[in-house]
């Protein structure tokens, strides 16, 4: 019986797969050697391949259109990306060779949008849609931007009093969504989502208050709920009552032309992973059309924001491990280079896990082990799959090298831990490699920035 590493991933999973595959004992990713990457730069590094998000904007922008010929759907679809999934420049400029949308959640992320407009990557018929709890800087940002010409900016009501903020400063017609307020997942802690308005109240608002209000044209009805697009009776139960408000509204409101479904489409955290994308897409789109069907209105423009989905699967980030230790006779322990909970918050914060797979050596014996971080916090491990409650690595004998990897890390992580700024314990923020494809499809390499130094964390902390 064979115990490589190579074959406990052939004995429990179908392999290669897409984006994934293993040559001469090492890990290619996305047609990239990663052990050549680790050779010219060094670890701990966040490697970034952009191909992949125009390659995931694309295969939604295809399942979307599959699903309107099914139908014979009417509307139009628009793909729009969340920002705060990563606000990198980098991340941008891939974004928008697509030709898609943006989604804000603060008033920071306008200066963005104006600094891409400036750049030329973004022009002003664009859709913008802008969400959250608005504080002022954010509502005046945003009619500022109406009122530059943006004419596609439309600000989602997350509650009533933010329409006064458009009122007061926007000059001319500003067109405006209104966002559901959500019921939560039953196991949540709460029964109501913080954001948008009661959908009992949407109607009654809508009347009293824009309904005869020459300054606001409704365009668009948005729904979101935190667990994602996932197939189950939470999810088709939350969509139909937002369909309910949308049919109901349509008829008293002609401007109605858009309903946005939000986003949560998930990404890949095993090579277990299975999710039938064509068929939640096509399901959804009957959906929209047999409700409005049913209650003789067109159907809509249908709008998604995908963040996760439109970055994650682009992301790995790159440990060495540096030491190993056998704590008890059940317990061993590999140590890396970096922190779990700086660089993939997530595990820490909301346990999430991340595709994992050893760079090298993949034909060496593997082993049980937890993985642990540089951080004197007990809770910087990581210590189980998704599809086994355990990890399992090559052994490293005399002193070998060896590096893994945690991938599908694009969205959220940087954000999220804070990047070049202080954290725990004071360990860096790691260097940033960017991978792309020339003309010739031809992979190319560069430093997006250097691991972060001890200079740089003094003089934030005022010692310099």
């Amino acid at each position: 019986m064979t115990n490589t590493y190579r074959d406990l991933i052939h004995q429990t999973f179908d392999f290669p797969q897409n984006g994934f595959e293993e040559k001469d004992g090492e890990l290619i990713f996305n047609g990239v050697r990663v052990m050549d990457i680790i050779r010219r730069y060094g670890t701990p590094l966040k490697l970034i391949y952009l191909p992949k998000i125009s390659e995931k904007i694309q295969e939604a922008q295809a399942m979307f259109r599959k699903a309107f010929r099914q139908h014979n759907y009417k509307g139009k679809y628009y793909y729009s990306y969340c920002t705060k999934s990563s606000h990198f420049s980098y991340i941008l400029e891939q974004v928008l060779k697509n030709k898609v949308h943006l989604e804000t959640s603060y008033a920071y992320d306008i200066d963005i949008i104006r600094r891409l407009h400036q750049r030329k990557l973004l022009d002003k018929e664009r859709y913008i849609i802008c969400n959250g709890f608005k504080e002022r800087t954010y509502t005046s940002k945003i009619a500022g931007l109406i009122n530059d010409g943006f004419v596609n900016t439309i600000p989602v009501l997350d509650n009533k009093e933010e329409l006064e903020a458009y009122q007061r400063s926007v000059r001319g017609v500003c067109k405006i969504g209104i966002r559901i307020a959500a019921e939560e997942e039953p196991t949540f802690e709460f029964y109501t989502s913080r954001l948008g308005i009661r959908w009992r109240d949407i109607l009654e608002f809508y009347v009293q208050q824009i309904h005869n209000n020459k300054k606001f044209e409704l365009r668009m009805l948005h729904f979101f709920i935190n667990t994602g697009i996932r197939d189950n009776a939470y999810y088709w139960s939350e969509l139909n009552k937002a369909l309910n408000v949308f049919c109901q509204l349509r008829k008293i409101c002609p401007t109605l032309s858009a309903l946005n479904i939000g986003g949560g489409f998930p990404i890949r955290n095993s090579l277990g992973f299975e999710y039938d994308y064509q068929y939640m897409v096509s399901e959804i789109v009957a959906q929209i059309k047999n409700a409005c069907r049913r209650n003789r209105i067109p159907v809509p423009d249908i709008f998604t924001e995908f963040g996760s989905y439109t970055v994650g699967e682009c992301g790995a980030n790159i440990y060495k491990v540096i030491g190993q230790k056998q704590q008890n006779d059940a317990e061993l322990w590999y140590m890396i280079d970096s922190s779990f909970i700086t660089t993939l918050p997530d595990t820490w914060g909301i346990g999430q896990r991340f595709l994992m797979l050893p760079i090298n050596k993949w034909d060496k014996e593997y082993q049980k082990v937890n993985l642990g971080g540089l951080t004197c916090d007990a809770q910087d491990y990581y210590n189980s799959e998704v599809h086994i409650n355990q990890v399992f690595l090559p052994k490293i004998h005399n002193g070998d090298a060896l590096y893994i990897g945690f991938f599908h890390t694009g969205a959220y992580q940087d954000q999220l831990s804070g990047y070049g700024g202080i954290k725990h314990c004071l360990i860096p923020s790691p260097k940033v490699v960017l991978i792309d494809r020339d003309k010739d499809g031809k992979l190319t390499d560069r430093l997006f920035a250097r691991q972060q130094t001890a200079a740089s964390m003094l003089k934030i902390l005022g010692y310099s």
